[in-house]
């Protein structure tokens, strides 16, 4: 009993670690945390089940336990009721006489497309500008793996349109090569000139 409460540990675990780590929403980061809470109790049921268990690896895992009933109520409580409500106020303004609303939570790891469909890449980031409180331009990174050899670029609020559930970008391919890469943690300090001002 012991070494299948170890193996559904195990699985468990590691699970929720990939699901977590995917950072998908609030619903999967939820559910990861689930997983963690299984895996956490077949981690106990294994310290009990064990004969030379030491209790400070028992008291982690009754703690862990606890961080991790947190985080489902963290993920699948509040923050996916914030979820919800703002996909409700982006819907439901759509219908009514007001601007359509975009969800500022929704803007980070949003998918940014070309005219033609093609994925452009992923937005990290947004930069606003505090006296006007406007945006001054998104960074969007693409290409790479998990961040690594990515190249990011500060794409101008001119060249986004914020449609519906979706990010587009107005620029042609050749527009778009010639932003300028960002280099290293050199960040614009200002909103770069739409490219038809360049």
């Amino acid at each position: 009993m012991e070494e299948i409460a170890g193996w559904i540990a195990l699985i468990a675990t590691v699970t929720a670690a990939l699901m977590t780590a995917a950072n998908l929403g609030a619903r999967v980061t939820g559910w990861g945390f689930v997983m963690f809470t299984l895996g956490t109790v077949a981690w106990i049921v294994a310290d009990v089940l064990g004969a030379e268990t030491p209790l400070s690896l028992l008291v982690t895992h009754c703690v862990l336990l606890l961080v991790n009933v947190f985080g489902v109520w963290r993920w699948l409580g509040r923050q996916a009721h914030y979820e919800d409500s703002r996909k409700q106020a982006s819907e439901s303004s759509r219908w009514q006489r007001v601007p359509t609303l975009f969800s500022g939570g929704a803007l980070i790891g949003a998918t940014v497309k070309s005219p033609g469909e093609k994925p452009r890449g992923t937005i990290v980031d947004a930069m606003f500008e505090c006296d006007s409180r406007r945006l001054a331009y998104a960074v969007v990174s693409e290409g790479g793996v998990a961040g690594a050899g990515e190249t990011l670029r500060a794409i101008p609020p001119a060249h986004l349109v914020f449609a519906e559930d979706e990010i587009r970008c107005d620029l042609s391919d050749s527009d778009w090569q010639a932003l300028p890469p960002i280099e290293d943690d050199h960040w614009p300090t200002k909103a770069p000139p739409p490219v038809k001002d360049r």
